[in-house]
């Protein structure tokens, strides 16, 4: 069975919400949207305080090309733009709405009726992108890179294939795998579309082999479509990487950066991100809402949640019984990328995939002691770095050693940290460490 060829660690799996099917949850009573829900120039906002807006309504348009636009998920009125605190900490320009009803622009279809490719023989490479700007689509895995950038690949790039993340090695979450497993033919439409936009005919769709029911099932459904295959991998993390996700597909390995995943023929997206392509282009639906799961041990009832953006995070783990008493952190996301989160009232966004609430006992970091040369960060990273050093020149304010160690490659997908036997916050060092060397470079670029 195929996986990635460097490095890489296996967590504890813990899919505590994975036989739970998705459920929609409820309306809040104020939606919060937040501007920058995505990599690029944070939305403008195009509604003020009073304005009445439906479900599907545009309030905040794209602020540059690398940038979305931000659809209402609510129906109401606004009740005010100001700032919140969001996933990062920091507080960011935001649009209220107060919520009444919940009416919907009538140019959405809202019937569960499947639109296949064949059925539209008017959507050009060029109008598929065009819907899909026009929806404020992102990808959906958590890194938010708007998809209408990703399917105009640069001058002298050229596509190959299409590969489709549907692997979700982070631990707890399930999204995704309800998704496959509740939404296959509208997955299997948008790929088909994705494939189309960018002119390709060979799609993948790697899956790992943790969701047996999810291989069974997609197996089934793609046999309509000879072009799409499905890849069963081993299960291995980060192998929800881009990089890694090549490398186990086609045997392909992406140079360091400013390569990118088109610099050897490919176009990654997330199996969440397919779906809202069938919806935005074949429904008129734009992005306001997505698959959350919302999971931890000591939880009452971890489930997967159909939740509309701005939704408080609180409300959703209400849905599951309440915050336990014995929460030692909340993150966003996954235990492995996941950011620890300020309160619980941060609102749903666009790359929120999940919601983890881990006990004191998980939380508890271990306490950092020497360096023992072990190199089990070496032989963990799947980047091929040496992360120690790294973490070290980082510590050491040494900008220029770490540029020339390829610190821009690391994925900060925190395998490192995971493996060492010091516990020692290599991923923070590291982290800070590659945000400043890519100032550098970034300055160094526009003399």
């Amino acid at each position: 069975m195929k996986t990635f060829r460097i490095g890489g660690v296996h967590p504890e799996e813990n899919k505590l919400s994975a036989d739970q099917p998705i459920k929609v949850a409820a309306l809040p009573e104020v939606a919060v949207f937040p501007l920058g829900q995505h990599i690029g120039a944070p939305a403008k906002a195009v509604v003020a305080k009073g304005d009445k807006v439906k479900v599907g309504t545009m309030i905040a348009e794209a602020g540059g090309f690398v940038s979305a636009g931000i659809y209402s998920s609510v129906s109401g009125t606004v009740q005010k733009i100001d700032t919140v605190i969001d996933a990062s900490g920091y507080r960011k320009p935001a649009i209220y709405i107060k919520v009444e009803g919940d009416e919907w622009e009538e140019t959405i279809d809202r019937s569960e009726d499947l639109v296949k490719t064949a059925d539209r023989p008017d959507l050009t490479p060029e109008l598929i992108v065009e819907k899909i700007k026009n929806a404020g689509l992102v990808g959906m895995g958590g890194a938010c890179f708007p998809v209408h950038v990703k399917l105009c690949p640069p001058p002298g790039a050229k596509a190959e294939c299409v590969i489709i993340n549907a692997v979700e090695c982070e631990p707890y979450l399930t999204a995704d795998h309800r998704l496959m497993l509740e939404k296959a033919d509208q997955v299997l439409v948008g790929v088909d579309l994705i494939m189309k936009a960018v002119k390709v005919n060979k799609g993948y769709i790697g899956i790992e082999e943790n969701k047996p029911d999810a291989i069974k099932l997609m197996t089934e459904k793609a046999q309509a479509y000879p072009n799409i295959e499905i890849v069963p991998l081993k299960t291995k993390y980060p192998q929800g990487g881009e990089k890694q996700l090549i490398d186990a597909v086609i045997r392909r390995q992406v140079p360091a950066p400013p390569a990118i995943p088109i610099s050897v023929g490919a176009v990654v997206q997330n199996v969440g991100t397919a779906y809202a392509v069938y919806e935005a282009v074949m429904k008129n639906k734009p992005l306001f809402e997505r698959i959350v799961t919302v999971t931890g041990k000591s939880l009452a009832q971890p489930s997967n949640f159909l939740a509309r953006m701005g939704t408080p995070m609180s409300q959703l783990i209400e849905a599951c019984g309440g915050l336990p008493s014995d929460t030692g952190k909340v993150i966003g996301g996954g235990p492995m990328m996941g950011k620890a989160l300020m309160n619980i009232e941060v609102p749903i966004c666009k790359g929120s995939s999940g919601v983890l609430i881990m006990n004191d006992k998980e939380a508890k970091r271990g306490k950092a002691s020497n360096c023992i040369r072990c190199a089990k960060c070496v032989s963990a990273c799947p980047m091929g770095l040496e992360p120690f050093l790294l973490a070290t020149v980082s510590a050491k304010a040494n900008w220029e050693k770490a540029e020339a160690e390829d610190i821009t490659s690391c994925i900060e997908c925190g395998s490192c940290q995971f493996t060492c036997p010091s516990h020692r916050p290599l991923l923070d060092n590291i982290r800070i460490g590659k945000q400043t060397v890519m100032g550098i470079i970034r300055a160094r670029n526009t003399k």
